[in-house]
């Protein structure tokens, strides 16, 4: 029976050791000798076999031991890593993360690995069997401090440190006297430090007919045979220096001991601790309901102009500002959470397209809130195989071109302002804008008589129109139309902006724009008649006022003069069809404008009054109310008021 109380610690770790399986495979990939890198993968097989053996997840302990063992011929330099092995481990790897995700949702992690046993087991080679590679995990000697302290003096006065492993014939009848007669033969010319088995089991016969001696002496290997061979019934003798190589195995061996106890509960001593997301959300919540309140009394406090009541609320609300600050960190993660999976995909979509891309990541370390993270995953997924299938050419293309035959696939995240930019760009063919409208008009997104108007901004973003493709033919990878308005609507439901420029022949960058956290927002309060309305701060460029007179009409739409430019001005009454209220019917000459902005393109928004800047918790309007237009959710004020958020990415066009 699975060990319950430690199943969720598997489930994490195991995932972690996938993901560092996964990123190690990919660079060892560009440099097949590396050994570090070569330990690295094999640390983290080991590790997570012997975690799944002490769970009883014996399919799962088999495939990641089979999976050592392909990695022991790299290690031990007796074969060499071909595109072959990689796609054959990596398609391990896969199969031991489909048997966690099993395993997460309530299975046994069971599954047919004889397919992977088997193509494994045929890509070690012929002299270096199974068999041989546990007997010198088994055999190889550990060293504690001391005796490690001992071998490194040894080689510093002139002595060589050597393993020895000693088989005695199998009729050997007294093994202990045989032992005994080695021991003196050998301290002749050395000295013995440590056996395997101890001193103490070897007197009492206490094993088969083989031991194992750390030894330091001058004298050669061929010395010490030709020493050891003159004792009768001594059948081999195998000798073997210790390398600094061998040393490091053992550090590392120790290190994955280690993480496999602390595992399995033997050492809880831990700098960090693990916190259920569920916890932090009770949290989170918790928190917006203590905003919510903290609204109503600083109304109240405001109205009863009681001093010692405003001062206490003010010292209330600097501490909430700090208690926001520690929720919210807790909350955040890095990127390199989601990009991590990426590496793989391109790999996997280049070579299925017979393309060489090269994939760059930077900033993985800029974190979002988590909230955000768990939705960014697959519409970055769309912008990259966009880029690996309509972007970089295939290698004789490039070449033609003048370009180096691999391409480059960039992602990169950084933090600006109030907000995280994500961008996926490519140094491919580009996209040419003129042939996307005409790709629109001939399949009726837009007029002709539009496209005459459209700046190269616009142009570029009928590529998120709907039902909009500029594929030739569908693929399994793109082509069908429905990604990239996907993406779009994915990231706007996010308060986020999508954009794409690009130079044909140069490459593409299609550029995110999100907010750090999606729960608690500043926004500006409005007045539209007798309701109020949430604009968020990050979508506001400025505020003005505006007279009648300054307001021009163009194509049935009312505009104003923005920074040299005509911008459209709507009026948010009719936007929201906001009855009038019951006795308004005074002439006002001057508006109150608010300017939004997506993108490069900006909006006035005409409200009948400024109210002020809050910090609000943006709750969700619920299943039925998802289709509002322009509303991405709604908040509740400091006189329990019901105000609407409104989405700005929906008014401007």
């Amino acid at each position: 029976m699975a060990q319950s109380n430690y199943l969720q610690l598997f489930i994490d770790e195991g995932r972690e050791h996938v993901q560092n399986m996964n990123d190690h495979l990919l660079q060892l990939e560009k440099n097949p000798t590396a050994l570090p890198i070569i330990e690295e993968v094999f640390r983290s097989a080991h590790t997570l076999k012997g975690m799944a053996a002490s769970m009883e997840f014996q399919d799962l302990a088999t495939l990641t031991h089979a999976m050592e063992n392909v990695l022991d011929v790299l290690r031990n330099e007796t074969g060499k890593a071909t595109s072959e092995m990689f796609d054959e481990v990596f398609n391990a790897v896969d199969a031991v993360e489909e048997m966690i995700d099993d395993i997460a949702e309530g299975g046994n992690g069971s599954r047919d690995i004889d397919p992977h046993l088997a193509h494994l087991k045929a890509l070690t080679s012929e002299d270096v069997d199974e068999t041989a590679a546990t007997v010198e995990i088994t055999q190889s000697l550990s060293y504690d401090e001391f005796e490690q302290t001992v071998l490194d003096q040894s080689v510093e006065q002139g002595y060589t440190p050597y393993e020895i492993t000693i088989t005695l014939d199998a009729s050997t009848l007294l093994k202990a006297a045989r032992v005994h007669m080695a021991f003196q033969a050998l301290g002749d010319h050395g000295e013995v430090i440590k056996a395997s088995p101890p001193v103490e089991e070897l007197e009492e016969e206490n094993f088969e007919h083989t031991f194992t001696v750390a030894f330091i002496s001058t004298k050669s290997i061929e010395e010490l045979k030709a020493i050891l061979y003159n004792v009768s019934e001594i059948a081999s003798v195998e000798i073997e220096a210790i390398t600094d190589r061998l040393m490091q195995r053992e550090e590392n061996f120790e290190q994955e001991e280690s993480d496999t106890e602390r595992f399995t509960g033997k050492n809880e001593t831990k700098r960090t601790i693990k916190i259920n997301v569920e916890r932090l959300d009770t949290l989170m919540n918790l928190f917006e309901e203590w905003i919510v309140d903290r609204g109503r009394l600083e109304r109240t406090a405001q109205s009863l102009q009681n001093q010692a009541l405003t001062e206490t609320v003010e010292r209330m609300s600097r501490i909430s500002t700090d208690l926001q600050a520690v929720i919210l960190n807790m909350r955040m993660m890095p990127v390199e959470n989601v990009f991590n999976r990426f590496p793989r995909m391109v790999r996997k979509v280049s070579k299925d397209l017979g393309k060489k891309i090269k994939m760059e990541i930077e900033g993985e370390k800029t974190e979002l809130d988590r909230s955000i993270i768990d939705e960014i995953g697959d519409p970055l997924v769309h912008l990259l195989r966009n880029s690996i299938d309509h972007g970089i050419e295939l290698p004789e293309h490039r070449l033609a071109a003048g370009k180096n035959e691999e391409g480059t696939v960039r992602l990169s995240a950084y933090h600006s302002d109030n907000h995280v930019y994500i961008q996926v760009s490519d140094d491919g063919a580009g996209i040419d804008k003129e042939k996307l409208v005409n790709k629109a008009i001939s399949q009726g997104i837009i007029a002709e008589e539009d496209a005459k108007t459209m700046t190269a901004p616009e142009k570029y973003q009928l590529l998120f129109s709907s039902g909009f493709s500029t594929a030739e033919e569908i693929t399994d990878v793109s082509g069908r139309g429905v990604g990239l308005d996907v993406v779009r609507q994915t990231f706007e439901s996010l308060g986020g902006v999508v954009s794409v420029d690009a130079e044909p022949g140069q490459g593409s960058v299609f550029s995110v724009q999100l907010p750090l956290t999606l729960s608690i927002i500043e926004a500006l309060l409005v007045q539209v008649e007798n309701e109020t309305y949430g604009i968020p701060i990050s979508a506001i460029t400025e505020t003005m006022i505006i007279s009648e007179t300054d307001i021009h009409k163009t194509y049935h739409q009312e505009v104003i003069e923005f920074r040299g430019t005509l911008i459209p001005l709507l009026f948010l009454h009719d936007v929201f069809q906001v009855p009038k209220a019951v006795g308004d019917s005074h002439y006002e000459p001057f508006y109150d404008v608010i300017i939004v902005q997506k993108g490069k393109r900006y909006t006035g928004l005409v409200v009948d009054a400024f109210i002020g800047h809050h910090e609000v918790v943006l709750k969700s309007l619920g299943n039925f109310l998802l289709e509002t237009f322009a509303i991405s959710g709604a908040t509740v004020i400091g006189d329990g008021e019901v105000a609407l958020i409104i989405d700005t990415n929906a008014l401007v066009k």
